[in-house]
């Protein structure tokens, strides 16, 4: 009678946790299982997926049509661009610490001009640094990794990264890898153009055109602008924003500012075109 109740306990949990597709971490945490081990705690997510008003295209997008309505005009969201469900499964936790845990990594200050850098090894950062954004932290008091790898030691993933297949005349690609807690990001610069992608977790990104200076402070976090200033301004007709979910690229063109956000524990990729 003990061994049938036994079994009948893990029968309705096994389809417990088959219906909510979940797992279960060496911790005891469930761990929803397209995360790729990169667990974010629902009370840790600050941050929510937001409106979408920066127009969204789909993989069926042609090179001419790129080229003519956004590649030197306005950013765009493409969904279904390529497929990177490979590049994916390289970049779950479990998989790059194994591989990289042992790299050194530099990370830079999440300022609006990176001043401070600093070495660590990658498993140092997982461990240490991709954790919830506080909301008292200045920017040069958060550390995050995006961008600069020793591509030696990277190259053979990178290499496995399948990029959105457009392309502006007479630039180069340049691959910049990254990964970061919730609440986390980048606040308001601009660059060269490029897309990014989301690997794994949500992110949000909020733009200006170039002629449109948007109000922050170089040293306050995007999640303090978020708090404390976005909502003020959402109805700011220069102000254009989406949320990236896993799988969808984002082309920023030349100049236009931006900041990010992430939602979740985040893993992303840029590849920025200079000619």
């Amino acid at each position: 009678m003990l061994l049938v109740k036994i079994l009948n306990c893990l029968i309705l949990f096994a389809l417990v946790v088959g219906h909510n597709n979940l797992n279960v971490s060496e911790k005891g945490i469930f761990m929803p299982e397209d995360d790729g081990g990169w667990l974010t705690n629902p009370e840790d997510r600050i941050a929510q997926p937001g409106p979408c008003n920066i127009p969204v295209e789909d993989g069926s997008l042609t090179q001419d049509e790129f080229l003519e309505r956004y590649a030197y005009h306005y950013p765009v969201v493409i969904r279904d661009a390529t497929n990177n469900q490979k590049f994916r499964s390289l970049t779950q936790r479990p998989s790059l610490l194994e591989g990289y845990g042992h790299t050194t990594v530099r990370l830079s200050s999440a300022n609006s001009y990176s001043y401070s850098k600093r070495d660590v090894t990658f498993y140092e950062y997982c461990s240490n640094h991709v954790h919830p954004q506080k909301l008292s932290t200045l920017g040069n008091e958060t550390f995050y990794f995006f961008g600069d790898n020793n591509h030696d030691e990277w190259q053979s993933l990178l290499e496995m990264y399948r990029q959105p297949p457009y392309t502006l005349p007479k630039h180069f690609a340049a691959l910049s890898f990254g990964l970061a807690g919730p609440g986390t990001g980048v606040p308001f610069h601009f660059h060269g153009p490029g897309f990014a992608e989301t690997l794994w977790g949500r992110k949000r990104w909020f733009m200006y055109p170039p002629d449109v200076n948007p109000n922050f402070h170089p040293n306050r976090t995007t999640l303090q602008w978020y708090v404390e200033d976005y909502p003020k301004i959402t109805d700011d007709p220069n102000l254009l924003e989406c949320t990236l979910s896993p799988g969808e690229v984002i082309y920023f063109p030349d100049k236009w500012w931006h900041a990010t956000l992430n939602i979740d524990s985040s893993v992303f990729i840029s590849t920025f075109l200079s000619p």
